[in-house]
Formats: structure tokens, C-alpha cells, sequence
């Protein structure tokens, strides 16, 4: 027995005087070692700092229970409880970025994935996997009720987004919590930022109304796009691709990584040509990226520069129906009701153009007709912890763009460019047309401020935020060339006018828990404009526009957990926004004033959560006042003609989910049905017959233009090996109405897609990261457009023409990166 008591006691004494090995990794949530991170047991004297690999390690631990903390600049810290009683490893995660910068950034633009609005949220990888050099919109193509086109046909150059069947101009796109939208158009013209997907870190698609936001409101979504992402560690980066339709694309990145635990400096540059996949179509792009910041232990200071050039050759026009699908009599029918001195085919050039090209065809012939256009942006952000339940962000932003487009024109009156006639110096013949090339251009300025403020309470989080930004658009036009040139100053304007843009809002937002279950969402905007434009427009007419506009925008919601794997949602949502610079000037040629929109915006969602599935359904009635929807026609610059409708809506359900089908297999599809109709329209069609007489005929409830009532979406990848991933990828789009009467033989045909994707890590020793990637777009050879416009008139007979923008046949872009860390 005694021998027994001595064992134990020396066991025991043993035991307390063990010692063992802790060890592991750090990383950040984004994998990214962290070096020189703290790791240490509290109330003790073992520390230690992470190497360059992210290792720590504590040896010598005396046996006993211990709490373990690891910190870093600006992350959350990590504390657990520990028994040590044996040398153990183990991996540690800090939750967060330095001083918390997207959180403090993003918040008060976007809304918890888990909030009452649905979302969508794509990471850095979500969208390097998809980046070819192709447009944001073809990033996004395969998201929920997304419907993207391309002007050229392969998503380089012109492109475009619907959501919900909203265009571009009812999207609100912010970069940085900075408005992207142009002021006057409200549109987000992507061509100006070429290959900016290589600087996103993160972006959010919010369906329908959203919470509040900078800039024009959302009426069909919005889309934030976050910049600012701190890289740890020293980089380097390479990519290039090369593909169809001699499509090239050359990105180099590099970043110095966090100096002096304080300050990082980024760049990008990036190149990408294409001829397109329409004739002529082609794309000079370039763009650059630049942003530095210094980070201290409660406060970011950052400066972002970014700026694109495009050249792009004019493919706005698109074809006439009887080309893409028509047949030799249909096409013959089409060329003699436009071939006349100042229709659509005034040469042989032109009719020689239109006979021998196929969908492909481009109506533009002149070489130099191209669209030349220069923006770049600057960006100074704040960001302060003020204290442990306040903190600050600031932005200050400028934007400064200028370019034109140039066209040829046929004949066209020496009067209508204030130019005197030409009078032949030999035969003293007066001329009082000429052939002459005309360049349009747009000269802007866009500068303003924004401010939030959000405050933790006890059970309440509130978030304040105010902006203020002011647009100057100076639009004027400039003969270069004549045939018949008479001596003219080619630096002279013909035609000169000026919009000025206010735009400011104010607003409050609340999350506040109820019980254990249930979060209330509260948000209140105040949103004022004040527009105007003078001067004189291509055609001598005054532009006369002044107008100041104010809105209240509320919007309420609620979240509810049904268990830890399932949550309900509901909310409401006001949305109100002016209409754009073509909407006061097309409207008043017929003598009308445009209303502003006003939608109520209803969301009923389900999300859930299980170990191999997951997925969301949500039920949405979009309900419009004098919503401004699309005639179908176009006016001289290739925008859309919109007119106000009293009562309109949009009703649907979107699905999506998420499948672990095995360890190898995974399918994210997505669904929506919706059904979008118009209570009452009126088509005006002219009649040229004697004069200029307008026939008006009503549709009751009728189809709202480009608004497919079926959007299928799908991703299928699977990882046959280890270092291979491949993915397909499937978009079905049913029937689209090119106008608002509901007529089917002006609509675009439904098509249904598929793209194929292979990616191969190379597993280069010498670099961080290599891989190569192959994408098949469109392998299926569909023949499908994705947009188009149409317009009826009468001259002895009625006649309707239809104009369609042919996308890509089969076609592939191949692309390599290599990142050094």
C-alpha cells in the first residue's frame, strides 16, 4: 500500500513539472499568413511572434490550464482555453482585415448577408475564377434574374446588365460607397474601366429596392463594388489571356504588403484588345489602379487613383432582323424601304455592306468610327475608431472624364453645322452639302463628400450617413473634316449646353434585436436633387431644364430565426428617382414633361442552412408609379426612348441554392419566374403619309419590355483531381418583348447557354500560385441575341423594323497566372 502511495505521489509530482511544445499556423480569414502576430498565454511568461511562414511556437509549457491569445494589427483577437497536457499544434484564424476596414467601409452601403433584403455576395476568388478581361456585367451574368449583353457579342467593349428586367440605369453601382452611375444618363458605362474586376476584393448584388445607397436610386439593384482590401505581405502578379476573335489581355499587379505595421501601397495595370465578334467591333482598352494607405492602431487613411481609356469601334446600331435570321426576300424587303437619299443605305458602300456580311453585320463602314473616351477617378478615405462603440469613415471623391465619339456622315447640310455653303473656286458652283466627319463630345466633372458614423449601443446598432456630390457635363459637337471644306476652324462648336447636378442625401439605419430570435431592420433617406441644363442641343434646339426634386425613401424589415439552420425574412421598401438628361429632352420634342418614379418594393424570404445544403427562396412585388419604361426606339445616339406609365408591376419568386452533391461535385443553381406587366400603354406611331399625324393605340395590361419572365441560372464544378477544377455553366432567358405591346414578332427569341471552364494549378515551386484556365464560351453553338430595339411608323403602309445585337457562337479565352508571395 505504501508502495502504491509513493508511485502516485511521484506521478503527481512528475506531472506538474512536465513540460510541452504549443506550435501552429496564423492566418487571416483570407488565408494569408500573418507575420509577427502576438500568440501568448495569459498570466504567464510564454510569448511568441509568428515567423514569415505564419509559424509560432511556445515551448517549455508547464502542464496546467492556460488561456491562449493570438493578435494582430487591426484583426479580432483569438482567445481559447487549453489543457495542456501534451505538445500540441494547432491552426489559428483571426476573424477581420486591419482596423477592420471592409466592415467600416461596407456597412453602410450594403446589408448582412443574413439581413431582410436578398443578396447575393462574391468574394475575391468567386470573381477571379470568372475574370477573363471580360466586363463586370459577365462576371455577374450567372447571379439571380441577371440578364447581360454585349454590344460587340463576346463582353468586351459596350455591355450591359438587367436585373429583374431594370437596365443599367435603375442599378445603383457605388465603388468604395462612391457613386459609379453617370449623373445625367444614370447609366454605368463598364467600358470605362477595363479589367477592373482585378482590383475588386468583394462585391454585393442587392435585388430590388436595397437599403440606402449613394447616388440615383435602385430600382431593379444595386451592385457595390469594395477596392480596399489590405494585403499582408509582399506580391507580385501576372496574367494574360489570349482568346477569340483575337481577343489579348495583359494584367500586372504588384503590392509591397503591410511596411512598418502602418503603411501598404497597391497597382494594377492592365491592357486588353479585341476585334469582337460583330465586324469592325473592336476594343483598345487600357486601365490603371493605384491606391496607399497608412493604418494605425485606430484609424486608416487611404488615397485611391484608378483610370481607364477606351477606344471602341461604334456596334450601337445593331442588325435589322432579316439579316440575323431572315431570308434573301425578307432582307430585299428591308434594304427597299430604307434605301433613299437620307434613309439607312444611301451608297453601294453601304448596300454592298448589308448584302455581303451575315449576323455579324455592323452598319458602320467609316474606319475612325469610334468611340474615344478617358475617365479616372480619386478617392481619399478616412476611417476612425473614435471609441469602442463609434467609428468614423469619410470619403472624399473626384472624377474627371472627357472624350467623343466621331461619325461619318453622307450629305449632310453645311446649315445644320452653322458652316457657310461651298462655292467651287473654278466653276464657281455653290455647294450646300457635303460628306464631313462630326465629333460629339462629353466634357465632365464629378466631385463630393461622404460621411458615416456608426454607433454601437447595448441592444442597437445604428449607422448615420450623409453625402453631398456635385456633377458639371459640358456636351458639344465639332466638325474635323469636310470633303467640301471651305476653310472652316475645326476647333469651332456648333452646338454647346451644360447640365449641372446636385445630389444629396441624409439617412439613419437601425438593426435592433427583439428577443433571441428576431432582428428589426429600420432605414430612413432623405434624398434631394436639383438639375438643370441650358444651352443648345446637335439640332439648335434649347435645352432648358431646371428642376429640383425631394425624396423620402423609408424602408422596414425583419428577420426571424425559425431554429439555427433556418431563418424568415420580410421587408418593405420605398424607392423614389428622377428622370435622366434623354428623358427631359426626348419628351419635350412631343411636348411632354417626364414625371419622377416612385416603386414600393415588398420581400418575403427563406434561407436555410444545412451541412450540404443550402438555400434561399424569395417572393417579391415590385409596385410602380409613373414608372418610365422603354418605347422600344432608340434616338441619334443609340439610347433608349422611355416614357412614363401610370400603374405598373413586377411580381416573381427567385430560388437559388447551394449543393455539396459529393466531396467532388457541387451545383449552385438559381430560378426566377416572375411576371411583369403594364396596366395601360399607349404606342405612339407616326404617320408620314401627309405630314406628321401620330396614331395612338392603348394595350391594357400588357408585358413590360426586356423582362423575360423565365431566368434560369446554374454552376456545376466538379474536381476530378486534385489540382483540377472544372465548371459548367448554364443561363436560360425565355422570350423578351422589345416593346410594351406584347407582339411577338418584336421580341427576342429565349436562349439557353452554356460556358465550360477548366482550371489547372500548376504547382510551381517558385510561385505562390500558377494556374491555367480555359473557358468555352457558348459551346453549344447557340445563335441567340440578348438585346435589341424596334420602332413602327407610317408612311402608306405600316411598317415595323427590328433590330437585334447578335452574341458570340462558340468561342474560347485562355488564360495564365502566375502570383509571387
Amino acid at each position: 500500500m505504501k508502495s502504491i502511495l509513493l508511485f502516485l505521489s511521484l506521478f503527481f509530482v512528475f506531472g506538474l513539472q512536465a513540460q510541452f511544445d504549443l506550435s501552429g499556423t496564423i492566418k487571416s480569414e483570407s488565408g494569408e499568413t500573418l507575420v509577427s502576430a502576438s500568440v501568448f498565454l495569459r498570466d504567464s511568461e510564454h510569448a511568441t511572434i509568428s515567423d514569415d511562414n505564419g509559424y509560432w511556437i511556445l515551448r517549455d509549457v508547464p502542464a496546467e490550464r492556460y488561456e491562449l491569445k493570438a493578435t494582430y494589427l487591426g484583426f479580432k483577437s483569438h482567445t481559447q482555453f487549453i489543457d495542456v497536457i501534451d505538445d500540441e499544434n494547432m491552426d489559428i484564424i483571426l476573424a477581420g482585415s486591419p482596423f477592420n476596414i471592409d466592415e467600416i467601409e461596407i456597412k453602410a452601403t450594403q446589408i448582412a448577408a443574413d439581413g431582410p433584403f436578398p443578396n447575393v455576395i462574391l468574394e475575391e476568388e468567386d470573381i477571379e475564377k470568372s475574370n477573363f478581361g471580360q466586363d463586370i456585367p459577365f462576371l455577374l451574368r450567372y447571379t439571380p434574374s441577371a440578364v447581360v449583353t454585349s454590344d460587340a457579342g463576346a463582353g468586351i467593349g459596350y455591355t450591359g446588365i438587367r436585373i429583374r428586367g431594370s437596365d443599367a440605369s435603375r442599378i445603383n453601382v457605388t465603388i468604395n460607397g462612391v457613386p459609379l452611375n453617370d449623373s445625367e444618363s444614370q447609366s454605368v458605362f463598364w467600358v470605362n474601366l477595363p479589367d477592373f474586376g482585378s482590383s475588386i476584393s468583394s462585391l454585393q448584388i442587392q435585388r430590388g429596392v436595397g437599403t440606402s445607397t449613394n447616388g440615383s436610386g435602385a430600382f431593379g439593384g444595386t451592385v457595390s463594388l469594395n477596392t480596399n482590401q489590405v494585403h499582408l505581405k509582399p506580391y507580385a502578379e501576372f496574367n494574360s489571356t489570349y482568346g477569340s476573335f483575337n481577343t489579348t489581355k495583359l494584367n500586372v499587379q504588384a503590392g509591397t504588403g503591410l511596411m512598418n505595421d502602418k503603411y501598404t501601397i497597391d497597382l494594377r495595370f492592365s491592357q486588353i484588345n479585341s476585334d469582337g465578334y460583330i465586324d469592325r467591333a473592336t476594343s483598345d482598352l487600357s486601365s490603371w489602379y493605384v491606391t496607399a494607405a497608412k493604418i494605425g492602431e485606430n484609424s486608416m487613411l487611404r488615397l485611391n487613383a484608378f483610370s481607364g481609356h477606351e477606344i471602341t469601334y461604334q456596334s450601337w446600331f445593331g442588325a435589322p432582323i432579316e439579316r440575323v435570321s431572315g431570308t434573301e426576300e425578307e432582307l430585299r424587303a428591308h434594304y427597299d424601304r430604307n434605301a433613299f437619299p437620307g434613309g439607312l443605305y444611301q451608297t453601294v458602300e453601304d448596300s454592298l455592306n448589308l448584302f455581303n456580311s451575315d449576323r455579324r453585320y455592323n452598319y458602320y463602314t467609316y474606319e475612325n468610327e469610334v468611340d474615344n473616351y478617358e475617365q479616372s477617378h480619386y478617392q481619399l478615405i478616412y476611417d476612425k475608431q473614435i471609441n469602442e462603440n463609434l467609428t468614423w469613415n469619410s470619403v472624399l471623391h473626384y472624377t474627371r472624364g472627357k472624350g467623343f465619339f466621331e461619325q461619318f456622315r453622307i450629305e449632310d447640310e453645311f446649315a445644320d453645322y452653322r458652316l457657310d455653303d461651298f462655292v467651287d473656286p473654278l466653276t464657281q458652283e455653290v455647294f450646300t452639302t457635303s460628306d464631313l466627319v462630326r465629333r460629339r463630345w462629353l466634357d465632365n466633372h464629378y466631385f463630393g463628400g461622404i460621411v458615416n458614423l456608426k454607433q454601437n449601443l447595448e441592444k442597437l446598432e445604428l449607422t448615420y450617413g450623409g453625402a453631398f456630390h456635385h456633377y458639371i457635363g459640358d456636351h458639344f459637337g465639332q466638325v474635323v473634316w469636310a470633303e467640301r471644306d471651305n476653310g472652316f476652324d475645326k476647333d469651332e462648336q456648333f452646338y454647346f449646353n451644360q447640365g449641372n447636378k446636385s445630389d444629396y442625401n441624409a439617412f439613419v439605419k437601425a438593426t435592433i434585436p427583439v428577443g433571441d430570435k428576431a432582428e428589426v431592420f429600420a432605414d430612413l433617406q432623405y434624398r434631394g436633387v436639383n438639375y438643370s441644363a441650358e444651352g443648345e442641343d446637335i439640332d439648335f434646339s434649347n435645352v432648358n431644364i431646371d428642376t429640383s426634386l425631394n425624396f423620402f425613401n423609408p424602408k422596414l424589415g425583419i428577420s426571424y430565426n425559425l431554429s439555427n439552420r433556418d431563418m424568415i425574412y420580410a421587408s418593405v421598401a420605398v424607392a423614389n428617382r428622377e428622370p435622366d438628361r434623354n428623358d427631359f429632352i426626348d419628351q419635350a420634342v412631343i411636348g411632354q414633361t417626364p414625371d419622377h418614379e416612385n416603386l414600393t418594393d415588398y420581400e418575403l424570404g427563406w434561407r436555410s442552412k444545412r451541412e450540404k445544403i443550402n438555400w434561399e427562396v424569395n417572393a417579391y412585388f415590385m409596385d410602380y408609379k409613373n414608372q418610365l419604361v422603354l418605347t422600344g426606339e432608340l434616338n441619334d445616339v443609340g439610347s433608349s426612348l422611355r416614357t412614363n406609365v401610370a400603374d405598373s408591376y413586377r411580381a416573381g419568386i427567385e430560388l437559388s441554392a447551394g449543393l455539396q452533391l459529393t466531396d467532388k461535385l457541387a451545383w449552385y443553381p438559381n430560378l426566377t419566374l416572375s411576371q411583369n406587366k403594364i396596366s395601360s400603354f399607349d404606342e405612339l406611331i407616326y404617320d408620314y403619309t401627309n405630314g406628321e399625324d401620330i396614331i395612338t393605340t392603348n394595350f391594357q395590361d400588357t408585358d413590360i419590355s426586356f423582362s423575360p419572365s423565365v431566368i434560369g441560372g446554374s454552376s456545376l464544378i466538379y474536381k476530378p483531381i486534385k489540382n483540377l477544377e472544372t465548371e459548367l455553366r448554364t443561363k436560360y432567358v425565355s422570350r423578351q418583348f422589345l416593346d410594351n405591346t406584347s407582339n411577338e414578332t418584336k421580341a427576342i427569341d429565349a436562349y439557353f447557354v452554356n460556358d465550360v471552364r477548366l482550371t489547372y494549378d500548376l504547382g510551381l515551386s517558385f510561385a505562390d500560385k500558377a494556374s491555367v484556365s480555359l473557358v468555352v464560351n457558348n459551346v453549344l453553338n447557340e445563335l441567340y441575341s440578348a438585346n435589341g430595339y424596334t420602332y413602327t411608323f407610317i408612311f402608306g403602309d405600316t411598317i415595323t423594323e427590328r433590330y437585334l445585337y447578335p452574341q458570340a457562337e462558340t468561342n474560347f479565352l485562355l488564360s495564365l497566372m502566375i502570383r509571387f508571395q
